[in-house]
């Protein structure tokens, strides 16, 4: 199939591309819908505690199926944790572990290793595993995993990692096009429809065409993964007005962000949800698929973080710990919570369990399977703790991170300096007990380590270069502003 083709033609033919696979003692595998939200906040959506945006199809999601309050992303900026969900595997593990370009500071004290701009052919990702299992999989929005001006720029596209179509998908990190988040857009295989439409909406015009498209008895991926919450704050004109009047008389007790644009673009990723969900309603499918929302990394705001610590690009749990529901028809208990610690590396080998598909331990290197927890047969994973590995400079300087149990460990790579922190009686990381709890420190700092070299994490190394007095100066980049 050609790389760029007419999305609504490429749509109708997708159906009959994929023979159904029938897993003996199973009658129905399941569909999966796969909803990614770039910059989603902690306390962005209404069941998470959001009083001022209006989330009410995510709510009612949420209420027919598990809300996680520990869920985490595998970083804090988008590219790495949009290749963990993909590969099951730590960006550390990769080597790609920053956003595709990066940020350029050739003064800091610590030089940046030679990191990986593009997934590896020889993965096989999860949209290939459920390709292989007779999955037809379509991928919509933003893809941001390929580096611009590449050799083989042209073999990184989504339909060249598993995905039988790609609409929207490139080397955008946010909109880029004419218009932004209105017409035109310029993005692959997404139609430019008329002066004024929405980003988000068309790209969910495109999402239920395909599933108008899909056969009974035929299992789906369909993996949505939207562009908003990313800047440049643009919302329609008539949700902005919306909420710069609610704003006006809006009692701010949980000091949430009061921009109408943002608020618009919220609403505006909630109607797309409940488009989905009314589609597979109207096709008689909803009971035969998995409904996953989860975000990329926190909001780009503090506001945005639900009283949890920084935002987006920072070290602390703003940036990191995400919303995440997920509805399994039959086997997830209606409006159920779930504390354990997950995180984004998790999502392959869930997806290939509930599709009674074998698991692929040596490509899902570092996930572990969540079906335990949606399907009630224990409230504990096999796992002690999960990591971070940012050797990069962004608005926390370089540092690695590990959670076990309530106790999490942040380590500067610059200074040595740590962070402790109790999670269950501190969420908003304000008492360091690095000092008051050493052996605790040190013991959990022995793990991280021990860990960074099971990975083979690229460390950083001393700049030769440094200037402390230009330290913190940008490479000026107009590609760099993620």
């Amino acid at each position: 199939m050609k790389k760029f083709i007419e999305s609504a033609s490429s749509i109708v033919l997708l159906a009959t591309l994929v023979t159904p696979l029938v897993v003996a003692g199973q009658d129905v595998q399941p569909n999966f819908v796969f909803l990614l939200v770039d910059d989603l906040g902690w306390g962005d959506i209404g069941c998470y505690g959001s009083e001022f945006y209006e989330t009410p199809h995510i709510d009612r999601l949420a209420s027919e199926g598990m809300r996680f309050g520990n869920a985490y992303a595998a970083c804090t900026v988008c590219s790495p944790s949009r290749a963990a969900i993909l590969t099951g595997c730590y960006p550390a593990r990769l080597k790609l572990t920053d956003w595709i370009t990066g940020h350029q500071r050739p003064r800091a004290k610590l030089s940046v290793p030679n990191w990986k701009m593009k997934l590896d052919h020889e993965r096989v990702l999860l949209p290939e595993a459920l390709k292989e299992a007779g999955y037809a999989t379509a991928f919509f929005g933003k893809w941001h995993l390929m580096p611009k001006g590449a050799a083989d720029f042209d073999q990184h596209y989504p339909t060249s990692h598993g995905f039988d179509l790609n609409v929207g998908g490139c080397e955008w990190g946010q909109p880029a096009g004419p218009g932004r988040y209105f017409s035109p857009f310029g993005m692959p295989n997404l139609d430019d429809g008329k002066p004024g439409d929405f980003l988000t909406d068309k790209l969910t015009d495109a999402a239920v065409t395909f599933l108008d498209s899909t056969k009974r008895g035929q299992p789906f991926l369909l993996y949505f993964s939207y562009y908003t919450l990313h800047g440049p704050l643009m919302s329609p004109p008539e949700l902005t007005a919306k909420y710069k009047q609610k704003a006006k008389r809006f009692e701010n007790r949980k000091n949430e962000l009061l921009d109408p644009k943002r608020a618009g673009m919220v609403e505006s990723l909630d109607n797309s949800v409940g488009r989905v969900l009314a589609k597979l309603v109207e096709l008689g499918i909803a009971g035969d698929t998995v409904v996953i929302l989860t975000g990329d990394n926190g909001g780009n705001f503090e506001e945005t973080s639900g009283g949890l610590r920084n935002f987006k690009g920072f070290s602390h749990e703003g940036a990191v710990r995400e919303p995440c529901v997920v509805k399994w028809p039959g086997k997830t208990t209606a409006n159920s919570k779930c504390d354990e610690v997950v995180i984004g590396t998790d999502f392959y080998p869930t997806l290939l369990e509930m599709a009674g598909l074998p698991q692929r331990p040596d490509q899902h290197q570092d996930g572990v399977s969540l079906v335990p927890l949606l399907d009630g047969a224990s409230t504990e994973l096999n796992r002690d703790a999960v990591y971070w590995h940012y050797p990069h400079y962004h608005r926390t300087n370089p540092y690695g991170a590990i959670r076990e149990d309530d106790w999490k460990l942040i380590e500067f790579y610059e200074t040595g300096e740590l962070e402790l922190y109790n999670l269950r009686s501190d969420p908003s990381e304000k008492s360091n007990l690095a000092q008051a709890e050493p052996d605790r420190a040190q013991r959990l700092l022995r793990k991280l380590r021990d860990w960074r070299v099971s990975v083979d994490a690229q460390m950083m190394t001393d700049n030769p270069t440094h200037d402390p007095d230009h330290a913190d100066e940008r490479i000026k980049d107009r590609r760099n502003k993620y």
